[in-house]
Parts: C-alpha cells; structure tokens; sequence
C-alpha cells in the first residue's frame, strides 16, 4: 500500500502541477505559479507554507510506513479502508485536472495582488467556487487512507486548515478587491468547497 500512494501521490504531482504548468505556459506564456502570499510570518505566508508542509506529508508518511518507522494506526488499518483510500485517491486526481480544465487560463498558484483574471463561474465552478481545493482535499484523504499513518493524519489535518486559511485570508479578499459586485454575488449564491455550503453576504 505505501508503494500505491507514492505511485498516485507522483501522478498527482505530475499531472496537477507538472503538466499543469506546462500547459500553461504553452498557452499563456506563464506557468501560473504566484508564490506565498504575505509577509513572512504573516497567517498568510503560514497558509502557504504550510500547504506545501502537506503536500509534502503525503508522500513522506507513505515513505516512513514503508521504511518501517512508522506503522499505520490500527482503527483504521483495514484493507478495505485501503482500497476505498486508492479509489478516492483517484477521484481526487481526475476532478482536479477537471476543475483545473474548467478553470482556463485563469488557473493560478498563488496570488499576485497586481494582475486581474477573468472570474470564472461557469463549470463545475458554477457549483462550489473553489473546486480544485476541493479535488485536492478528496485526493488527501484518500493517500491518508491507503497509509493511515499518524504522519499522514496530521498533513491531512494541515492540509485542511491551510486550505481553508489561504481561501479565506489570501484569494477571497484579493477576488473581492478585484472583482467587486460580481464576486459579491459570487459569494452569496456558490458555495465555498461543496454545494449550497459556505455562501457568504458581503456589503
């Protein structure tokens, strides 16, 4: 199992942000990566270091369990679990480089508080306004299954609140300076990360 989440965790990687970026380029002339936001040891540069801290925790944490220096944890080492951790893995793949197609050549890493990208709302971004975070939490979860781990426990952990701290502290309120009454609108009738859940009023 260690080997199978290294295998998807590189796959990910590969084609979420290698080929990503490549394609990117190709089209924009650009990879789209922006960098950390903010100052460093702002809450701002802490989401974005700390996204790429588990990232890197899902590759380790398979790494270690096959090393043997750290074992799964045993509620939840069951093959079964395994297995729908491989099947979620996979889910999370194919709907980021879904929601990253639908995201166009507006699709970034990071934020540049000087350049202006078109909103996107149509797609799969007409129902949750951040659905690759979204794909790329599905994927986590499903690497922590397969080698559930306490490594993996906490970058999943990780994973979930530099998400939710780079959304909320660095990209909504750059869209929001940027893109006004739309992305007012936007807030109030999509969702955050799933369907109908998250939707803001902001005057």
């Amino acid at each position: 199992m260690p080997i199978t989440a290294i295998v998807l965790f590189v796959s990910f990687a590969l084609l979420g942000f290698g080929w990503r970026s490549w394609r990117q380029r190709r089209r924009t002339g650009s990879t789209g990566f922006r960098g950390i936001s903010g100052r460093p040891l702002s809450l701002e540069w802490f989401a974005g270091v700390g996204f790429i801290v588990a990232m890197g925790a899902a590759v380790v944490a398979p790494a270690l369990q096959l090393a043997g220096v750290v074992a799964p944890l045993a509620p939840f080492d069951r093959p079964w679990l395994n297995i729908a951790g491989i099947v979620i893995a996979v889910l999370g793949i194919i709907a980021t480089l879904y929601a990253q197609f639908d995201m166009g050549d507006s699709w970034r890493i990071g934020v540049d508080a000087g350049e202006t990208t078109t909103l996107v709302r149509s797609g799969v971004f007409g129902w949750v306004r951040n659905p690759i975070f979204t794909a790329m939490l599905i994927f986590g979860l499903g690497i922590a299954l397969i080698t559930p781990n306490v490594v993996a426990v906490v970058g999943f952990v990780l994973l979930i609140a530099t998400i939710e701290a780079q959304v909320r502290v660095v990209e909504e309120p750059y869209l929001l300076a940027t893109h006004g009454d739309a992305y007012r609108d936007y807030l109030a009738t999509v969702g955050r990360f799933v369907p109908y859940v998250g939707r803001v009023s902001v005057r």
